[in-house]
């Protein structure tokens, strides 16, 4: 689904800073339509939940925040779309990516490249990061139709991001392009996954954080604002989940009111996950990552260390106090505010339990449920 398909309150993901050259002509789009003003017949202005649903009985919301190991290649993101796939028959899903494992470190050495005026050394790079991300649209193997529109948006992406590694002349390395550079992981990111969810037949949009995610000026490390995030973000994302379409929207991401690109700092993308989470009111936000869930330790350097199941928000930020590798800082304090359940799961384990986060006892997830209601109707 592209960008010229979806109603025209939501902004896809695509050319955020200036581009150099004449763009190619757009591929032929998909006759598909998503019109928002056809979708929810009532919707809280300030909850954005639907009062009266269209869509079968959707009335729960659920975020998937997935890690850059999850997104690492063609298999992964297609095994990450499977894991979405039935979720979104059952409720409204929205889905926050970061960039593929190794991308942002990739981006960030470009932009060290361009300080110590090594331009051709960085515009090589960014030239493979592009073909890189070409080689995983590949290997999804999508239809020539749609390959050929992801195809477009990937290059014009790619044009982005080359406009900002001349091959001659200065560029001072500063905070402000640190984040500009930085941000074309997370971009490349939406637009593929996006593409992996459309070939398991599920209706998704790569959507632009920095649409919506406002925050301060503070470069490398922005603070977001978050109640205008949220009436921002609610225009853009309710009205898509209404039409039954899956936003993926870029994590790590957002911009100051002027529009200039900014990032939350590293490690931020569960921090991300959680604010997409709070813009759409979502009763659960599961976030996917390589490991079974929250330990007592690090059970790479303690044999002891054990999975813990079920913690309350007080427990989960007291281990966080002490010293425990559990969840971005911020993301704990969101959830209580907002009561939502934050589950840490293992995308390569998705049979696993995982650990839960919240204020009832829960045994699963309301995506493990909807897993085992489609094995169960498949039997």
């Amino acid at each position: 689904m592209s960008s010229e398909n979806v109603p025209s309150a939501a902004v896809a993901e695509g050319d955020l800073s200036p581009q150099s050259g004449n763009a190619a002509p757009m591929p032929p789009r998909r006759s598909t339509h998503v019109d928002a003003r056809h979708a929810p017949e009532a919707v809280d202005p300030f909850s954005g939940r639907q009062s009266v649903d269209p869509l079968g009985g959707r009335s729960s919301i659920v975020a998937f925040k997935f890690g850059g190991t999850s997104l690492l290649g063609a298999e992964r993101m297609l095994h990450a779309a499977a894991l979405v796939k039935p979720v979104a028959r059952a409720s409204q899903v929205v889905v926050v990516v970061s960039a593929m494992k190794g991308v942002t470190d990739r981006l960030l050495a470009i932009t060290q490249f361009l300080a110590e005026r090594k331009n051709q050394r960085a515009r090589a790079d960014a030239e493979a990061l592009l073909r890189l991300h070409h080689e995983v649209l590949r290997e999804l193997a999508l239809d020539a139709e749609t390959h050929d529109r992801v195809s477009y948006g990937l290059d014009s992406l790619g044009r982005d991001l080359l406009h900002e590694v001349p091959v001659h002349d200065y560029v001072a390395a500063t905070p402000e392009l640190f984040d500009r550079l930085a941000s074309f992981g997370e971009r490349f990111s939406a637009r593929l996954f996006a593409a992996a969810l459309e070939r398991s037949g599920i209706f998704a949009v790569p959507v632009a954080s920095s649409e919506f995610v406002l925050t301060c000026d503070t470069f490398r490390d922005a603070k977001p604002h978050l109640e205008q995030t949220k009436r921002r973000g609610h225009d853009v994302l309710v009205p898509l989940l209404g039409a039954g379409v899956v936003p993926v929207v870029t994590g790590f991401i957002g911009a100051t009111p002027d529009g200039r690109i900014t990032t939350l700092g590293r490690n931020s993308s569960d921090f991300s996950g959680a604010i997409i989470a709070h813009v759409v009111d979502a009763d659960e936000l599961v976030i996917w990552t390589d490991v079974d869930g929250i330990y007592t330790a690090n059970p790479n350097e303690s044999a002891q260390a054990k999975l813990l199941h079920d913690l309350s928000y007080d427990e989960a930020h007291a281990l966080a106090a002490g010293g425990a590798k559990v969840l971005h800082p911020h993301v704990l304090p969101l959830a209580a505010e907002t009561k939502m359940t934050v589950w840490v799961r293992n995308t390569f384990k998705p049979h696993a339990r995982g650990t839960r986060i919240g204020l009832t006892r829960q045994s699963r997830s309301l995506s493990q449920q909807a897993q085992q209601a489609r094995e169960e109707g498949a039997a």
